[in-house]
């Protein structure tokens, strides 16, 4: 499908102060829009001016919560170009979120071109200091006006781009950790491997409350026993043990994330010993007393790595490598930012850069 272009006659000011862009409240120029209907399928892909969506008040994702999203950057490189890190691992995982869904799968090849031609578009919004990054949400939502309880039969898949800030101006920090016992996220069966926003609105509550109890972020345990380990709210975890990297298995309540497997294999390439398992919590708390628990560190898009100094279970708090950032911690951020930047070589073919349509 050809994607038509509409420029936008009456461009933004672009942010001067780069230190202050903040995390998605700036958005660009434009936007990609395609949409899906019964008897058309997906059709009219086009880039326009960055506007509201009109919905009606019976739109099945205002009452039923069908959509799912996407999270993925694009970098300003050295040379003067833009690169995007592993985009079409995200339009893979966005179809397979489809699929849990009952949401139609779009194009991987397509997703792909109307991203580079978005950004190649606003490749001026692209931020330069180090840290920064173009922050790119592809989203797909239900719409029509019917209030049965089914999937639509209409959707709308767009995308927008919003320059952001560096994840750690003032440099990498650990953080506090609170692993909930109370409420849960996901479980077998369930749609925690989809990254839809139900997910995440089931666990604000729980965030919420740990940010007033001095937190930043909640760690889950598996729904069904909460014995195991399972993920962070916007990432997923490793530790190291015994100079083992240890993180749970996938299955239907962790998010498949495109960080966490760019770190997998980084670590079996440069030969660590690596483990995907189910983590009893007790295990961190054991290894911890016995000197064997490492570091601890979350792993996504935003962060890349976020080391973690201080985790608390029921009424125990175990503090992690003088709660400060591990060797290894820093190392694979080093790396994957290197990558990232084209800074360190890409044996993987990761990163791709934008083509310049124009």
């Amino acid at each position: 499908m050809k994607i038509s272009v509409t420029k936008n006659e009456n461009p933004k000011i672009k942010p001067v102060d780069e230190s202050k862009l903040g995390f998605g409240s700036i958005f660009t120029d434009h936007m990609f829009v395609v949409e899906f209907e019964k008897d058309l399928g997906w059709h009219a892909p086009r880039i326009i001016p960055y506007q509201n969506l009109s919905l009606d008040p019976a739109s099945p994702v205002l009452h039923y919560g069908q959509e799912i999203f996407e999270g993925a950057k694009a970098y300003a490189l050295d040379n003067g170009e833009v690169g995007l890190f592993r985009i079409r691992d995200n339009a893979r995982r966005m179809n397979q979120s489809a699929i849990r869904t009952c949401m139609p799968e779009l194009d991987i090849e397509l997703q792909y071109e109307a991203i580079c031609r978005l950004v190649d578009l606003d490749r001026d919004w692209v931020p330069t200091s180090e840290g920064t990054s173009l922050y790119l949400r592809p989203t797909m939502i239900a719409d029509g006006a019917s209030l049965g309880a089914h999937s639509a039969s209409r959707f709308i898949y767009y995308v927008i781009c919003s320059p952001s800030g560096s994840y750690y101006p003032e440099g990498i920090k650990p953080i506090r950790i609170l692993i909930e016992t109370h409420y849960v996220r996901a479980v077998k069966g369930g749609m925690g491997r989809a990254k839809t926003g139900g997910n995440y609105a089931a666990s604000f509550k729980a965030t919420k409350e740990a940010m007033e109890a001095g937190y930043q972020q909640v760690l889950w345990l598996d729904g069904r026993e909460q014995k195991y380990v399972e993920e962070v709210g916007a990432m997923n975890m490793m530790f190291v043990i015994d100079d083992k990297l240890v993180t749970a298995e996938l299955g239907d309540t962790i998010l498949p994330g495109i960080t966490r497997d760019s770190i997998l294999q980084l670590a079996r390439d440069k030969g660590l010993s690596v483990e995907e398992r189910k983590i009893p919590v007790t295990e961190l708390f054991e290894a911890s007393a016995q000197g064997r628990l490492q570091e601890a560190f979350g792993t996504g898009t935003a962060a890349v790595i976020s080391p973690v100094g201080e985790l608390t279970w029921q009424d125990q708090s175990i503090v992690i490598n003088n709660n400060e950032i591990g060797p290894v911690a820093q190392m694979f951020y080093d790396v994957l930012t290197g990558i990232q930047k084209q800074r360190v070589e890409d044996a993987y073919g990761w990163v791709s850069t934008v083509p310049r349509f124009d």
